[in-house]
């Protein structure tokens, strides 16, 4: 059976600090494989429902969470990395793959809301060449055996110099599923096993052309929890697609909520 995270809310009401970690405790204690937090920068206001606008950045979250935690892994779903620069961007995910002793999944996405490109002053056109030319420099840094990088023509020692974590690409597109290919993971939205039956084939497709591994998969849906025996029918499923991981996407009003959930969810992770 695929491993088992849960999306943490860093969102609204319930991402105070005192929810999150709660929240984060809750869920190792359950004894899942990671959590995972989401990403946005500029919420337009008239597109604020469910949020009021407040989101926290995903990986200065995951360095509290890592904190708060010890074995639980800490994962983004997704970093849209066209809205960071890449120099920044590879420092942060070094540090906190760093201080969480190696517990960070990177899952990264190219993005899709215009008011926030339009925020950032980013061409929303070009966001494919930015992400492919992030995650290039990323292999490059974390490839690099003696530590020095060069970017823009000035080399520079890129420490702290942890492992890479894992990197999950999202997205359906062919050009999403080859960026998958490409780095080793592949993190669609949806756990319906239908529905992942095509892209996942053509996944398998691209691997073999390129002459790759097939990229590991960890979808992010919501599970029928209230129906045990149905929710460990679609794990059943998944895992014959290929997929490694699971996470569990619900909403919740607090720390409370949360842990309702974990209880539906913690038996369905392998044993």
């Amino acid at each position: 059976m695929p491993k088992l995270g849960v999306v943490l809310r860093t969102m609204g009401a319930g991402s105070d600090p005192a929810t999150l970690a709660a929240g984060a405790r809750a869920a190792e204690a359950a004894g899942l494989d990671d959590l995972w937090v989401v990403d946005h920068i500029a919420i337009p206001p008239d597109d604020a429902e469910g949020s009021d606008g407040r989101y926290l950045d995903p990986l200065a979250t995951l360095a509290y969470l890592a904190g708060q935690t010890e074995r639980i892994g800490l994962g983004t779903s997704v970093l849209i990395l066209p809205y960071r620069p890449p120099l920044p961007t590879a420092k942060w995910v070094a540090t906190v793959q760093e201080l969480s002793r190696g517990r960070l999944r990177l899952g990264v996405g190219v993005g899709w809301m215009k008011p926030e490109f339009r925020a950032l002053g980013v061409e929303r056109s070009q966001r494919g060449v930015l992400a492919d030319d992030t995650l290039d420099f990323l292999e490059t840094c974390f490839a690099a055996e003696d530590d020095v990088v060069e970017r823009n023509g000035q080399r520079f020692l890129f420490r702290p110099h942890p492992e890479r974590p894992p990197i999950f690409v999202g997205g359906a597109g062919e050009h999403a599923l080859a960026r998958a290919v490409r780095h080793g993971g592949w993190m669609p939205m949806g756990a319906d096993p239908e529905k992942l039956a095509a892209p996942a084939e053509t996944l398998r497709r691209l691997a073999a052309d390129a002459g790759r591994p097939v990229p590991a998969i960890a979808a992010m849906g919501r599970l029928p929890l209230a129906d045990p025996a149905r929710a460990k029918e679609q794990l059943a499923a998944l895992a014959e697609l290929g997929v490694e991981r699971v996470v569990h996407a619900a909403r919740y009003a607090d720390a409370d909520a949360l842990r309702a959930e974990l209880d539906g969810l913690a038996p369905l992770g392998p044993n």
